[in-house]
């Protein structure tokens, strides 16, 4: 493997650094672009010239989207740690003057796969913000919005059906098979979910994903046959890398290796299903505090405003 780093002389620009986090956040040039509101090819040719500046490749380009090389993981953490530094150039008379303290809700799915980079940005950019962290169920953050125990959640957005709460989704992370190396759905060029039906599913469970299975499933008329029931995603995809089934989940809760060091594949399915759309939610009746407006800030300044000299339309708060 390379050894990344920016030793000698390096010439990429901010831009490429946006283009290359994107990518790599949502796992498709596509899904990118579309968030940078740029075209597919400049996106492409951004990451093609950042990798020929570095001498490595970041991507490998698979039919289902973009993965990243063991050398674009290491870049990836560099490329978070510019872009922080970015951010606190821009915030120093506010990270200099604000003092204060929120309590975060936040489902399991969030708290295992994307609040810890937030908090480390948040903290990086915010030092004097103190935050704590609540790791509840959906029915516990929708009861402590409205109880007034804390001012705001992340969870899974699409959960969420009290009309008293507001919700703002940030990310949408889409489901994709997973499936041992070497299985032979690998060697088609198209998998549907009838091909999937009588495979033994590993069905996660978390954050009711059980119900949005049962959405997806039954949206075809078709009814998998489930082996494994269970919250453990570490579960699902050491029973999946050790050849015991198949299971459907999200790019955010994907990582290529189980525990005992076996290999997951993914394979982008025909039809289309519901992603993970993790987002805020908070009381609609319930004023923000300025650590809570900070926070909210934050989280559409990353994930819903356009990048500076673009023009595009941002995903408004659901009432």
């Amino acid at each position: 493997m390379h050894q990344s780093g920016f030793a000698g002389a390096m010439n990429f620009s901010l831009r490429q650094i946006r283009y290359f986090l994107a990518t790599a956040q949502l796992g498709q040039v596509s899904r990118a672009a579309e968030q940078l509101h740029v075209t597919q090819s400049a996106v492409t040719l951004s990451i093609r010239d950042l990798e020929r500046e570095l001498g490595y490749t970041l991507f490998k380009r698979e039919s289902h989207g973009m993965e990243l090389t063991d050398d674009g993981r290491q870049f990836l953490s560099h490329a978070l740690e510019i872009e922080t530094a970015i951010e606190k150039v821009r915030n120093i008379a506010r990270t200099n003057e604000f003092t204060g303290d929120i309590t975060l809700a936040a489902s399991s799915t969030v708290v295992g796969y994307f609040l810890a980079e937030h908090i480390h940005r948040l903290s990086e950019l915010h030092p004097r913000l103190q935050i704590s962290i609540r790791e509840l169920d959906r029915q516990q953050i929708t009861a402590g919005l409205l109880a007034g125990e804390f001012p705001l959640a992340l969870l899974v957005t699409s959960n969420v059906h009290d009309p008293r709460i507001r919700t703002q989704t940030l990310v949408d992370s889409g489901r994709r098979l997973w499936v041992a190396s070497g299985h032979p759905l690998l060697r088609r060029s198209e998998v549907h979910l009838a091909d999937v039906v009588h495979e033994p599913l590993m069905l996660l469970t978390v954050d009711e994903a059980a119900d949005a299975a049962a959405r997806y499933w039954g949206e075809y008329g078709l009814e998998p046959n489930v082996r494994l029931r269970s919250t453990s995603i570490e579960a699902v995809r050491s029973m999946v890398a050790n050849g015991q089934g198949v299971a459907i989940a999200s790019d955010m809760q994907y990582r290529p290796w189980s525990l005992e060091g076996k290999r997951v594949e993914t394979i982008l399915l025909e039809e289309p299903i519901q992603p993970l759309s993790i987002g805020m939610a908070w009381n609609a009746d319930q004023p923000a505090a300025p650590a809570t407006q900070m926070v909210q800030d934050y989280f559409r300044k990353r994930y819903l405003d356009p990048p500076i000299g673009h023009k595009g339309t941002r995903r408004s708060a659901r009432p």
